[in-house]
């Protein structure tokens, strides 16, 4: 009896903490269209099989990647790290570590480095690792996951905050609770001011700029769609759906300067938080369980080419993810791709000879 009066009260405890316990979320319901199935332009193949890591020398995962001016190789790692090495992976140093946690990277035309941090916000780093912290707020709003950007032939870096509400180290939550929190934002180097370009983006991600520069894709991770923001033309200012309803969870986005943009899918739509979307209340009880528990990302890997004007131009599968899996940046440069990843700790390469074309 005593056993069993154990039993009963250990369930409603566990019940009134699933049912009533405070978190931070505030789920908005969403009903998702049905994602689109894995067969004809999506259609599973074997492009990414033969992806070659490089390891990060015990430094972490790699969520991006850049090319610097001296063909060098450089990986913002979960250590918090820049690792500048060589491109079979030989000679690898620390640039810089950052305290915080490097993700978007980009080049400048003047050969700096300017990171998207996480933790710490837009920085520029110089050659020989002097870091400064440009921008950690816009309107009053403090940066809480400072995602991605890229940098203009003027000098101007466009960068996304990808919630003003989460940080990167509970970033499913944001996923997770559905609402506006992302923005995309311009920092004029010359002027040393931040302007907020776009709000109510959900999860504002991946930062490409087109290559005659009159508009820039923003990624929207939460709403599996990329967003088009016109810079110059008669259009300035305005935003449109570039492409929408992916078949993964979209995250970086580069352009290749001429006629791609490459966008990482790190993993196919997720069956369980679709169906979760539109039911606020069973959201919140997901957001009561351990991580382990909430949906997590398949592990494959996913890599599409749109054209300029959005069409699908590649789709580059690893189904099983068994050479390079979760990709979550691609930049082509080189005659290769290079990956970024969410769990790999190594930085992915493959020639970009031959990979196949969409029909």
């Amino acid at each position: 009896m005593r056993v069993r009066t154990v039993i009963v009260s250990c369930m409603a405890l566990g019940l009134a903490y699933l049912l009533g316990w405070p978190v931070a979320v505030e789920p908005q319901a969403w009903t998702p269209p049905p994602a689109p199935a894995l067969h004809g332009q999506w259609a599973p193949n074997l492009a990414l099989a033969s992806t070659r890591r490089i390891f990060t020398d015990g430094h972490g995962i790699p969520e991006d990647v850049a090319i610097g001016p001296d063909q060098y190789v450089y990986a913002g790692t979960s250590d918090g790290s820049i690792l500048r090495m060589a491109q079979d992976g030989s000679a690898p140093q620390v640039l810089v570590n950052t305290g915080g946690r490097p993700l978007g990277m980009r080049f400048a035309p003047d050969g700096s480095l300017w990171v998207a941090d996480g933790d710490k916000g837009l920085l520029r780093v110089t050659s020989d690792g002097h870091i400064s912290v440009l921008a950690t707020h816009a309107d009053g709003v403090s940066f809480k996951l400072t995602d991605d950007l890229d940098v203009a032939v003027d000098g101007k870096v466009y960068f996304t905050d990808a919630s003003y509400r989460f940080s990167f180290h509970d970033y499913q939550s944001d996923l997770l609770e559905h609402r506006a929190n992302g923005r995309l934002l311009e920092y004029d180097p010359v002027t040393r001011q931040t302007r907020v370009l776009l709000k109510d983006l959900y999860f504002a991600n991946g930062v490409a700029i087109s290559p005659d520069q009159t508009f820039l894709l923003v990624v929207e991770t939460g709403e599996y769609r990329v967003t088009r923001y016109w810079l110059n033309g008669a259009k300035a200012g305005h935003r449109e759906v570039f492409i929408d309803n992916l078949p993964g969870v979209p995250d970086g986005i580069s352009s290749n300067g001429r006629d791609t943009f490459w966008v990482a899918l790190p993993t196919p739509r997720l069956s369980d938080l679709d169906k979760l979307l539109p039911h606020p209340f069973l959201r919140k009880m997901v957001a009561r369980l351990p991580k382990v528990l909430q949906p997590k990302p398949t592990p494959m890997g996913f890599v599409i080419g749109l054209d300029l004007n959005g069409k699908v131009t590649h789709n580059l599968q690893d189904p099983d993810g068994q050479s390079y899996a979760t990709i979550t940046n691609v930049i082509e440069q080189n005659g290769k791709l290079w990956f970024g990843s969410l769990y790999e700790q190594a930085v992915g390469v493959l020639p970009v000879t031959d990979l196949p074309k969409t029909k």
